[in-house]
């Protein structure tokens, strides 16, 4: 089939790849020129596993363009991939949706489905088709359906190509035949619903395991208190079928494009409805709690921090991502810096992003051993393989003060037993 796709960014490049991999001929418009020519030599601009290799797989089949025009003229279906990000007031900002379908109406020259990927209200669906219909340039018939994306950052081209299930959300059965002649190469679970039911399912989900990490997040700060500790009790938890082990990681709060997003688009929307949902309230307020965890036990061990050496041990939001959207070292280091500290920060693949926000301000290191130099502390805001790799004896030995504060719980309270490390985690004590 011929496929237009409208946006480059995790959710449209991948699945654009993607649907090229199953065979279909796919075109991807975006508005940066700079962006589309580094496509068009087999490059990803975003870093993502596994992408870029199947980027080069399918080339044949892939066009990046930024004549929207011309892209979506005789597309048999046309995807939106754009973002909608959140506004002040925690309201999705659908500005970008509604100029791709602005667009698409003054270029579609043949029948089309257009299906919408990007998390939109509930409702907004109906109300884009209606946009659609009244301003399209040609007499054609055009069809909007909802099908969300669940992809998470680092696993995006797995997540796809091996979905847990795939929601089409449509008003018509022709549109659900399109689809499911889109996906006929992917053997997944297909759930046929309306267009606001799919919208739905999209929140509700990325909601509940918001929802999830918050409740084991408190679950673990009572622990630090009453002595208990909160990897033991989440895999008790986790061998019940009815909660499962996913999402159980106590931390310093989650992060990214989507959840902190969709909890707060969810609860305005509820807001305005005058039905507000508690429990969702509740796990914005936690993880923006949670995020200060860190900082918060720094002042266990110095009053200040003033012309203290302070390593960070990873930027992004997780790992296998450049992503910085919501990252806790967002929120943390510019704390460490109006508190005086001299920060040292690493990342395999975050820091010319970081830089973007602080260029000059702390010092970006080329390994962890130069971060770990002579510190006084060492944060650790992401779980990367390399620093799940360390050694107590590695902080003891370069550190000048070796107090490891872990955001992670990268590590077995038995590997710093003993050491002469101070280590202290989330959910587990402190351990010498």
């Amino acid at each position: 089939m011929k496929i237009a796709i409208a946006g480059t960014g995790y959710v449209g490049l991948v699945t654009g790849v993607v649907l090229a991999h199953l065979g279909h001929h796919v075109t991807c418009v975006d508005v940066d020129e700079a962006k589309v020519e580094t496509m068009r030599k087999g490059i990803s601009p975003i870093y993502e596993p596994g992408l870029e290799e199947l980027m080069a797989e399918n080339m044949s089949r892939l066009t990046f363009t930024t004549d929207y025009a011309s892209a979506y003229r005789d597309a048999e279906v046309i995807y939106i991939g754009v973002g909608t990000p959140e506004k002040k007031d925690g309201s999705a900002n659908l500005s970008y949706v509604n100029q791709v379908i602005d667009q698409i109406a003054a270029s579609l020259e043949r029948d089309c489905i257009v299906v919408v990927k990007s998390t939109v209200p509930i409702g907004t669906n109906d109300k884009l088709e209606q946009r659609l219909r009244d301003n399209l340039a040609h007499p054609v018939s055009v069809e909007i359906a909802s099908n969300p994306e669940f992809l998470s950052q680092g696993t995006a081209v797995k997540d796809t190509l091996h979905a847990a299930r795939i929601v089409l959300g449509v008003e018509s059965r022709h549109a659900e035949q399109v689809l499911r002649q889109v996906y006929a190469g992917l053997d997944q679970p297909i759930v046929v619903t309306n267009r606001r039911s799919a919208e739905m399912i999209k929140y509700a989900s990325n909601d509940f395991l918001a929802l999830k990490i918050s409740y084991i997040n408190e679950i673990a700060n009572l622990c630090e208190l009453l002595g208990a500790d909160i990897q033991d009790v989440a895999r008790g938890m986790g061998f019940d079928p009815r909660i499962g082990n996913k999402f159980l990681n106590a931390g310093i709060g989650y992060g990214g494009s989507c959840f902190p997003k969709d909890t707060k688009a969810l609860h305005w929307v509820s807001s305005y409805h005058d039905r507000e949902l508690k429990t969702i309230k509740a796990a914005i307020e936690v993880n923006d709690r949670q995020k200060l965890l860190l900082v918060k036990k720094s002042h266990k061990y110095y009053d200040s921090l003033e012309g203290k050496k302070v390593a960070v041990l990873g930027l992004t939001f997780k790992p296998e991502t450049d992503d910085l959207r919501e990252a806790p070292s967002l929120v943390n280091i510019p704390i460490l810096l109006d508190d005086g500290a001299k920060v040292y920060a690493w990342d395999p693949v975050g820091v010319s992003n970081y830089k973007r926000f602080y260029p000059n301000e702390i010092t970006y290191c080329q390994s962890i051993e130069q971060a770990l130099q002579d510190a006084e502390l060492c944060l650790i805001f992401t779980e990367w393989a390399d620093v799940k790799a360390l050694k107590a004896e590695t902080f003891r030995q370069l550190m000048k003060t070796p107090i490891v504060l872990d955001g992670r719980n990268c590590f077995s309270l038995d590997q710093f037993r003993d050491t002469g490390v101070v280590y202290d985690s989330v959910g587990r004590g402190v351990v010498k």
